[in-house]
């Protein structure tokens, strides 16, 4: 019997001590397999949103196995270039080398200004239909004319009685009213604030209080269209700048330009304007003045205003063309004109006026100008060679 409880004893404890580490298993077993279950229970979760987060279809659906739910993390983290700080910065995610590793880090960077989306404007030409016209030389202005200047006889023509603003082809009357004035070319004309263009906000390199002399005012209004200096030219006429207007308009009355007028000297205004026939008249008197075919065809000329010294160009680059004998020229520009262009050159040993108003693109007066000089120097300057589609519009 005594053995007999020795022995049930010896066997209980020793299947207490082998039961205690198999239950420690079991139970490190059965913790494992409920935290198991709880990743697979968020699973859908976290995958719904890397889905979300990475565009994918299934944002809501089963749950992503682990390796795929890792990728999926990797390449959305691949995707997150750039975080929008506030509204004027971001921070970018760039790769660079510090101490000889690629590492990932971040920096801020400026946005780039959002520019709205500026329409066209429409010229005046446009909106008057003249851009439905058609001509036998293919021109890309709306309004033009070729005229004789020895004999006045009109060359070619198109839409040439036609209304339309003119610009800073303005200029040309602007230096006609100061030459034929007799005012002294040496007096220094100061540029103040009521010479700053209000009116389309234009640039200008003539600082207020910037000093030249009328002749140097002249020069780069003419040359260079400086809308400063030819506000300046109008002011010091006596009487002011309202009566230099009256007297541009008194001059074209005088010449015959009955579709004229005008109301500054700078032609900035849209109000500013004339016909391709009245402009015409205009080159011939004008031509008649050394000192304005002189500085209208100066290809580059330099003042100084009280400061280092201003180089200007001329804005017609065909004056600095050897093939190209131009007497005059002037041109303009405003987005209700168009690009415009008077000149008088010699072609085939004949002196001609062009002018063309309203033209499309920067080059495209240019353009037109080469244009028409291939066209005479094929009719060989003869009237009686013109097309005949030409001859009828210009009988009419």
């Amino acid at each position: 019997m005594r053995k007999t409880a020795v022995g049930v004893l010896f066997s209980v404890l020793s299947a207490m001590f082998i039961a205690t580490p198999v239950m420690a298993k079991q139970t490190e077993k059965t913790a494992s397999v409920k935290k198991q279950a709880a990743k697979k229970a968020s699973a859908p979760k976290s995958a719904g949103k890397i889905a979300a987060r990475s565009g994918s279809k299934n944002a809501a659906g089963p749950a992503v196995p682990k390796m795929q739910a890792a990728a999926n993390r990797r390449q959305a983290k691949k995707n997150r270039v750039s975080v929008t700080l506030d509204s004027r910065e971001r921070l970018e995610r760039k790769v660079a080398l510090v101490g000889g590793k690629r590492k990932i880090v971040y920096q801020r960077a400026a946005l780039a200004p959002v520019v709205p989306a500026v329409p066209p404007v429409t010229t005046a030409g446009d909106l008057a239909g003249l851009n439905l016209t058609r001509d036998p030389l293919d021109l890309k202005s709306n309004v033009a004319l070729v005229m004789d200047q020895a004999t006045s006889e009109v060359l070619f023509e198109k839409n040439s009685q036609a209304v339309l603003p003119i610009a800073s082809i303005t200029k040309l009357m602007t230096s006609l009213i100061v030459v034929e004035a007799n005012q002294d070319m040496n007096e220094v004309l100061t540029v103040t604030e009521e010479d700053i263009d209000r009116e389309k906000f234009t640039h200008s390199r003539l600082r207020i209080g910037s000093q030249l002399t009328r002749a140097n005012m002249l020069h780069i209004a003419l040359m260079s269209s400086e809308n400063r200096a030819a506000s300046a030219l109008g002011r010091h006429y006596p009487g002011g700048l309202p009566a230099f207007v009256a007297a541009m308009n008194a001059k074209a009355r005088m010449l015959g330009m009955t579709g004229t007028r005008y109301v500054d000297s700078t032609g900035l205004s849209r109000l500013n304007v004339s016909s391709a026939r009245d402009l015409a008249k205009l080159v011939v008197v004008a031509h008649r003045y050394p000192v304005i075919r002189e500085y209208s065809t100066n290809g580059k000329y330099a003042v100084e205003p009280g400061g280092p010294p201003l180089q200007y160009k001329n804005s017609n680059h065909l004056v600095l063309n050897p093939e190209w004998e131009i007497g005059l020229q002037k041109t303009g520009y405003i987005a209700e004109a168009g690009r415009c262009l008077v000149m008088q050159t010699k072609i085939e040993g004949r002196s001609v006026v062009m002018v063309f108003l309203d033209s499309k693109g920067k080059e495209s007066r240019i353009a037109d100008a080469g244009r028409v000089r291939r066209w005479l120097e094929n009719v060989k300057g003869s009237a009686m060679n013109v097309p005949a589609a030409i001859q009828n519009r210009n009988q009419s």
